[in-house]
């Protein structure tokens, strides 16, 4: 996929760090099905890629995202989402499970992800952010998942991801309610784990990806995968992961480079491998 040729994204890489901005400013970068299906082919084009540390999503303009693009809903979906192999002989079921691959590989990539959140998260909007591994939101966001005002509910990850930051009750309260919080209350509730101004934002996460880029690839792989099985499984498969992943890293070149440049007093320079 040539990643310069995007409809409704842009992809910029600075070194280690990868910057995917949402690129629909006009609509509040409000999600159509092109955007969903570009978000999916970029996931795959990135999946294997080793250059990457640490992946920032961010909306251009004053928005994360607004939500869905009402738009669509005069659409097809099952044509603009199409493709891969049939997982469901329900043929809308299959639909929303093709739209959610464009969500989880956010959770499910080898490295760091990030998401940069102002304006407004909504619907579609803060289940992306949802998806990725760490949030900071910027003070005057507003974010919430609204879909019962459309007489639906939230199923690109929200009411699985929601919950295991919030807890369940507080989860089920903002959707039944379709509350929208600020994010000093989204801070407080633990949905983000980082709050700063506005201005401070890019800047912000720019920092914080240069800290994990300096971290060793491979442990940060394991870390994502034990928590991820945190949150899936019983606490001795928990621990299987954790010995598993740990494993890869008591036998990896970055941990004789991590041993070496404590002993030379240097910044590790780590491959990954």
């Amino acid at each position: 996929m040539d990643l310069g040729a995007l409809e409704t994204l842009r992809f910029d890489r600075d070194g280690h760090v990868g910057w995917l901005r949402l690129a629909r400013p006009h609509r509040l970068n409000a999600m159509n099905t092109t955007l969903w299906t570009e978000l999916r082919e970029v996931g795959e084009a990135l999946h294997d890629d080793d250059g990457l540390r640490a992946l920032i999503v961010i909306g251009e303009g004053r928005a994360f995202s607004s939500g869905i693009d009402t738009s669509v809903f005069s659409g097809d979906f099952g044509d603009a989402i199409s493709g891969g192999g049939r997982r469901d002989d329900d043929g809308v079921v299959q639909m929303i499970q093709r739209t959610q691959e464009s969500f989880t590989w956010f959770a499910e990539a080898r490295y760091a992800t990030i998401a940069a959140v102002r304006g407004y998260a909504l619907g579609a909007g803060l289940q992306l952010a949802l998806a990725c591994d760490v949030r900071v939101f910027a003070r005057g966001a507003t974010v919430g998942l609204l879909e019962l005002q459309y007489g639906m509910m939230p199923d690109l990850g929200g009411t699985q991801r929601l919950p295991r930051l919030v807890g369940a009750g507080k989860a089920k309260e903002m959707i039944f309610t379709r509350a929208s919080i600020d994010a000093e209350e989204a801070h407080r509730i633990g949905l983000c784990e980082r709050l700063v101004d506005d201005a401070d934002l890019d800047d912000h996460v720019r920092d914080l990806a240069a800290t994990i880029v300096e971290q060793p690839p491979l442990a940060v792989r394991g870390v994502k995968n034990a928590v991820r099985a945190a949150g899936e499984l019983d606490e001795r498969s928990g621990l299987e992961v954790e010995a598993t992943n740990q494993a890869i890293c008591l036998t990896s070149d970055d941990l004789k480079e991590a041993l070496a440049a404590f002993v030379e007093q240097r910044p590790p320079q780590y491959q990954g491998r």
